[in-house]
């Protein structure tokens, strides 16, 4: 399907009467969903062959971003998201482990305020559903923080069936065991969103949801009927479905056809060249059923606001927090069926560089595989044109603004007695009334020593691991997105201008070499 009929295919959106910069008359409830370890092409909308109904249709009314971005890794995302600001003026600089230094703290800071925080003062009712991971101890908990309901994974990577020894799960403010029969995840973080939804989304006041899925992070888990549907899906290997994907989204208008593939990861080995490809073509088609099934949840939480007569005027945001995870992990029981409560896998290197297609590496690196997401905006009341592309710029951290705008909020300049770091996010509720939203002069990335400045049409990045540790790489990303034509030795001036701006950068949020904070920081549980 080419984009104009994919297009042509979408239903209308809802209109409002009067000039298309009519605003709702009653200011929006707002969704904030994000996936976990999911690449930019994994969704139906954005080139995938894995069925997202649900996306696919909020995409029909609202808006598209192509040019959005992360920050490569779990913790820094959902600290920017939550905050409006660099993941480091934040504390969360790295991820839970306190590096020894204010910005590398491992939790939420007391100069930052969460969209919570800000939003609740205003007249919303604060919830949440899902994975947490900024702050493994009180008083860093959701309930700390700002939300009235909270129900999830306090921790990082856990078991879908049931909760891993030494992770922290918790309701509200109290520490809480899943049950062992019956439990998924993905489908209890959805529970206790309608839960909430309907405990305190019915009455008077808005509402503001952040439904922070673990999925399809790994482990590999799955219902066994989910998985049955995409079983030898995958036989044709990696290097086809990346070429497939690639063309669909050209034809979706995602990426220009301009920019080539880039190669396959020199660590990927050609699929002909794989001897297990049965099991390799499993362990996608799990991958593929833990986003089939958060789709099927998502559409769960939709269906809830259709019956509410809430669904037009509540701003829904759907993004992931990193590229596909290319970590290889296999510790689960020996002999157990993979996707089961007793197995413990990821996909590998293979798989995520299909899901990052086009682009190159993958979560934890700053290039555009480990930081490009997709952003789907659906607001009918406020979106006149659904069914459309943005191809303006977008980093994370403009979810507070974006999010206060929508409510008509203003950020607080002081919280608890402390004043409050300025935000950095810009609103992108410009973008939705179809205007050209002022860019960002610059916006930086580091993580782990992998460090990004990308000012207009330039991205100057660096990796911090392997032969090329610490060079600099400089692109054009309107010509060569895919970050295949280094121009840091043709273009020396333009290379030193962005890295000088970098360098002021880290110096005023606290961004460290990552050789520094090797020398000292302690681990926390």
């Amino acid at each position: 399907m080419n984009r104009r009929t994919f297009l042509q295919s979408l239903p209308a959106a809802a209109a409002l009467p009067g000039s298309s910069q009519a605003a709702p008359a009653a200011r929006p409830n707002i969704i904030l969903i994000m996936a976990d370890d999911m690449g930019i092409s994994d969704v139906g909308c954005y080139g995938s062959e894995i069925p997202t109904p649900n996306l696919d249709r909020l995409a029909a009314r609202g808006i598209r971003f192509t040019q959005f971005t992360n920050t490569a890794r779990c913790c820094p995302t959902r600290a920017a998201l939550l905050t409006g600001l660099y993941q480091h003026q934040a504390g969360v600089g790295m991820m839970i482990q306190d590096l020894g230094k204010p910005s590398y703290q491992g939790y939420l800071n007391d100069r930052c305020v969460t969209i919570a925080e800000a939003l609740r003062p205003g007249g919303y009712r604060t919830l949440m559903s899902g994975k947490w991971h900024v702050g493994e101890d009180r008083p860093h908990w959701p309930t700390d923080r700002g939300f009235e309901r909270y129900y999830g994974l306090i921790s990082g990577a856990s078991n879908f069936f049931r909760l891993d020894e030494g992770r922290k799960f918790a309701l509200n403010g109290e520490p809480h065991t899943p049950p062992r029969d019956g439990f998924y995840m993905t489908d209890a973080f959805t529970d206790y969103a309608l839960k909430f939804i309907g405990e305190l989304g019915r009455g008077p006041d808005p509402f503001f949801l952040y439904l922070a899925y673990n999925a399809p992070h790994w482990p590999l888990h799955a219902h066994k009927e989910d998985i049955e549907k995409f079983r030898g899906k995958y036989r044709m290997g990696w290097d086809e479905l990346r070429r497939r994907r690639h063309a669909r989204m050209i034809e979706l208008g995602i990426v220009e056809k301009r920019w080539p593939l880039a190669p396959r990861d020199p660590e990927v080995v050609a699929w002909d060249g794989v001897p297990d490809k049965e099991y390799r073509d499993l362990l996608m088609a799990i991958y593929a059923a833990q986003i089939h099934s958060m789709d099927r949840n998502i559409g769960r939480l939709v269906e809830r606001l259709e019956q509410n007569g809430q669904l037009d005027n509540t701003l829904i945001l759907f993004l992931a927090d990193n590229g596909g995870c290319h970590e290889v992990v296999d510790r689960g029981v020996k002999g157990a069926e993979p996707g089961g409560p007793d197995s413990f896998l990821s996909y590998g290197r293979g798989w995520a560089n299909a899901s990052n297609t086009p682009f190159r590496l993958f979560k934890h690196w700053v290039h555009e595989g480990g930081i490009a997401s997709p952003l789907i905006a659906h607001w009918p009341a406020r979106i006149r044109k659904g069914g459309g592309l943005t191809h303006q710029f977008g980093h994370v951290m403009d979810l507070m603004a974006t999010c206060l705008d929508a409510a008509g909020v203003a950020y607080p300049k002081e919280h608890r007695g402390k004043p409050v770091t300025p935000l950095e996010g810009r609103s992108l509720l410009p973008i939705f009334d179809g205007k050209t939203r002022p860019p960002h002069p610059a916006v930086f990335w580091e993580h782990a020593g992998n460090r990004a400045v990308r000012a207009g049409k330039y991205k100057l990045v660096s990796r911090s691991d392997g032969a090329s540790r610490d060079r600099w790489e400089l692109f054009d990303l309107e010509a060569d997105r895919t970050e295949l034509n280094d121009l840091a030795r043709s273009m020396p001036a333009k290379a030193a201008e962005l890295e000088s701006q970098y360098q002021a950068w880290a110096r005023r949020v606290g961004a460290f070499p990552l050789e520094e904070l090797r020398r000292g920081g302690k681990k926390k549980a």
